[in-house]
C-alpha cells in the first residue's frame, strides 16, 4: 500500500483550511492529520505530529508563518514546509526561503498547482508559483546577488516573537503567560529590542512591525 502523505494546514482562517482539506482527501495519496489556526499552533502540532509537510500561511496570529517556518526546521528539521499565501512580495519570498521554506505558491493559484507542488515538495524539489519565480528574478537582478543584512536579522527568535506580541496589543503579563516566560524577561526583552531597533516606544514597534510585515493592519 503506497505511503500517504501526511499534511499539516497552518490557516487561520477555517473557510481556507476546509477547503484545502476536501480538496487532499480527494487525493489518494494525501492525508490531512492536524490542523493550527495561530503560528504557535503550527508549530507545536509539527514537533508533536511531526507530518511529512506543513501547507503554511504568512500572516497569522500570536506567530507569524515566517517566525513558525524557522521554529519547525529548527525543532524538526525533516518536516517540509510549503507557503501558501496571498502575497507575492519578494521581502516575503526571500526570508521563508531563507528560513528553510521549500515552495511559495499564491493562494489563486489553481487547486491542481497546489496538489503538483506538495508532490514535489515531498520529493525534495524546491518549488515556485510562475509569478513568485518572475519577483526572485527581479529581486535578484536588482541586488546583483543577495540582498545586504537588515537591521531586523539581528533580533534573536525570541525577540522577534516578542515584538509580534507586542505590535498585537498583548500586555507584558499577557506575553509571559503566552511564552511561558517572567514578566521581567519580557520586559528585557522588550527593551533590547528597542535598543537594537532604535525605537523608543510602543508606538514606534508597531510602525516598524508593520513596515517589515511582521503584522498585518
Amino acid at each position: 500500500m503506497e505511503k500517504k502523505i501526511r499534511v499539516l494546514l497552518a490557516d487561520d482562517h477555517t473557510i481556507l483550511r476546509n477547503g484545502i482539506r476536501s480538496l487532499l482527501e480527494d487525493e489518494h495519496d494525501m492525508e490531512v492529520v492536524g490542523e493550527a489556526e495561530d503560528g504557535r499552533a503550527a508549530v507545536s502540532l509539527a514537533c508533536q505530529l511531526q507530518p511529512d509537510l506543513v501547507i503554511m500561511d504568512i500572516a497569522m496570529p500570536l506567530l507569524n508563518g515566517l517566525e513558525a517556518t524557522r521554529q519547525i526546521k529548527r525543532e524538526v528539521p525533516q518536516v517540509k514546509v510549503l507557503i501558501l499565501t496571498m502575497h507575492d512580495n519578494e521581502e516575503y519570498i526571500r526570508q521563508v526561503l531563507g528560513a528553510g521554506a521549500m515552495g511559495y505558491i499564491l493562494k489563486d493559484a489553481a487547486a491542481r498547482e497546489l496538489i503538483s507542488a506538495i508532490r514535489s515538495v515531498q520529493r525534495g524539489e524546491a518549488i515556485l508559483s510562475p509569478a513568485v519565480t518572475r519577483l526572485v528574478i527581479e529581486d535578484y537582478l536588482r541586488w546583483g546577488g543577495p540582498r545586504p543584512q537588515e537591521e531586523d536579522d539581528s533580533l534573536s527568535p525570541r525577540e522577534r516573537e516578542v515584538l509580534q506580541l507586542i505590535a498585537e496589543g498583548y500586555t507584558n503579563k499577557q506575553i509571559a503567560e503566552i511564552l511561558s516566560l517572567s514578566i521581567k524577561t519580557v520586559q528585557a526583552h522588550r527593551t533590547n529590542l528597542m535598543q537594537k531597533l532604535g525605537l523608543h516606544d510602543r508606538g514606534e514597534l508597531i510602525k516598524y512591525a508593520i513596515q517589515k510585515k511582521i503584522i498585518e493592519i
